[in-house]
């Protein structure tokens, strides 16, 4: 299993989770675990994936949902999920 976070934040608008977990479906990357929240009109998502079956390489998705996340008015972040506990370990 190659687990990734991805995160996904920006003011919310329509369609937001769909062009994400689109994208996430062609390059064949399952969702294993989503928490979205909406605070005062701003989105905010958390997803746990596993990329073991994706079809393209890690840093080609980290850029297609960069630029995604440009097109939908959000910051999109993917990290491989040991760099992400490691940033995050007190």
């Amino acid at each position: 299993m190659k687990r990734t976070v991805i995160t996904v934040v920006g003011k919310d608008s329509v369609g937001i989770i769909a062009k994400v977990c689109t994208y996430l479906a062609g390059k064949q990357i399952n969702i294993l675990n989503i928490s979205q929240t909406i605070v005062d009109g701003f989105f905010n998502m958390m997803m746990i994936t596993d990329m073991a079956e994706c079809n393209s390489d890690f840093g080609t998705v980290v850029d297609e949902m960069e630029k995604l996340g440009e097109e939908i008015n959000c910051i999109i972040k993917v990290q491989r999920e040991d760099i992400f506990d490691s940033m995050h370990r007190l």
